[in-house]
């Protein structure tokens, strides 16, 4: 007699099913179409504020940094205070695609501006401690013949983190600034420093651990543990279930078989 055994297969294959749509409807997208650094700098900082963040691999290439829905919020607010993700600036290459067969000299100076203010705001916000840089530059269109000529000038914003001693940085700025651009001066330079006040308050949910069933865990992942661990509780049921009846039916068919079959020997 054949035995008929595709029940339990798919209920392994549910389960595993089940499993995996739960661990995917738990989560959300944060940033998609990152790099691999921008993408390891947030889960890296949020992990070290007690975030559970993973990374998803895109069709593209490009990777999707993901977290807990619940941590969402949390999330934001602590890629914020940290600055990320950084600011997209344009290069020279990109302000100078031409677009047109002729470009105006008014177009190309106001082009060589924006340009300069990008590069060394890019510059500037990579420094350690500096959560978001802007530099705006003014060259005035003097004249060549004219005696009193306007000097140029260049306002940096800064925008740092709340601990972080920023007077011995302001030299070395307007220093950097200064001398990136021709005809600027040192004295010209200004720069304004804003400590981040959103780095002063603290994150939900912090790095202490909580216990779920032995294992210690972020407390924002106790809620998804107990969901999952819940799941599989319910098909490790379903499947007992399953076996035990296949098991009673095939015994049952065997003792059907011994009873037809005739107790002494055919005639």
């Amino acid at each position: 007699m054949k035995n008929s055994w595709p029940l339990p297969r798919l209920v392994r294959g549910l389960w595993l099913a089940l499993i995996v749509v739960t661990l995917q409807a738990c989560s959300v997208d944060l940033y998609t179409n990152l790099d691999e650094r921008e993408a390891n700098e947030m889960v890296a900082t949020l992990l070290s504020k007690g975030i559970a963040a993973g990374r998803v691999v895109q069709k593209d290439g490009k990777l999707t940094v993901t977290v807990d829905e619940n941590e969402f919020s949390e999330a934001v607010t602590a890629l914020n205070m940290a600055g990320l993700p950084k600011q997209k600036f344009a290069t020279l290459g990109s302000v100078f695609q031409q677009e047109g067969l002729v470009a105006s000299p008014v177009q190309e100076r106001a082009q060589m501006i924006y340009a300069l203010s990008e590069e060394l705001s890019r510059t500037v916000s990579e420094i350690d401690g500096v959560l978001s840089a802007r530099v705006h530059v003014v060259l005035p269109d003097n004249d060549p013949l004219q005696r009193n000529a306007i000097p140029a000038s260049a306002s940096v914003f800064i925008r740092h983190e709340a601990g972080l001693d920023v007077n011995p940085l302001i030299p070395r700025i307007k220093t950097l600034v200064a001398n990136s651009i021709s005809g600027l001066t040192y004295e010209k330079v200004s720069v304004v420093p804003v400590a981040s006040q959103r780095a002063r308050e603290p994150v939900a949910g912090g790095a202490e651990l909580t216990s779920f069933l032995g294992l210690w865990m972020l407390p924002a992942s106790v809620a998804k543990a107990r969901l999952i661990f819940g799941c599989l509780l319910g098909c490790l049921i379903a499947a007992v279930g399953c076996l035990g009846y296949l098991a009673w039916r095939r015994q049952s068919r065997r003792r059907k078989v011994y009873q037809l079959q005739p107790y002494g020997p055919a005639k």
